[in-house]
């Protein structure tokens, strides 16, 4: 068993083309510590969204704090804390802070996942 506390895992900066504005990660379970799935928080700040993108594997998002934006070119819905979303593999979304809150999720998606932005 192992047992990883999110408030102990130091985040890195994660900011780029991706996202709109500034963004923390936290590698809660990464690398050779799972073979089956990887485990990250990501961290927004106010406002502050990815752009358009797809996954090669599923992507399984769990709010963690915060309010947010998830969006496909379908639908858009606002989600809180203990909301879990699923976007199947090669389903083009978004997802972010709202305007007036910071926003946190974990994503689990599988270990050879890649991901291809749409949106410039």
């Amino acid at each position: 068993m192992k047992v990883v506390k999110v408030s102990k895992v130091p985040a890195t900066d994660a900011s780029g083309r991706l996202f709109t504005g500034p963004v923390t990660r936290q590698s809660v379970l990464a690398g050779g510590q799972s073979r089956q799935f990887v485990v990250n928080q990501v961290n927004f700040a106010k406002g502050v969204r990815n752009k358009f993108h797809v996954h090669t594997d599923d992507q399984v998002l769990i709010v963690t704090s915060g309010k947010g934006v998830c969006a496909t070119e379908n639908e858009e819905v606002t989600v809180f804390p203990g909301d879990v979303i699923l976007f199947p593999a090669g389903e083009r979304h978004r997802h972010g802070a709202t305007p007036n809150s910071d926003f946190s999720h974990l994503f689990i998606t599988g270990p050879n996942n890649k991901t291809t932005q749409i949106e410039e």
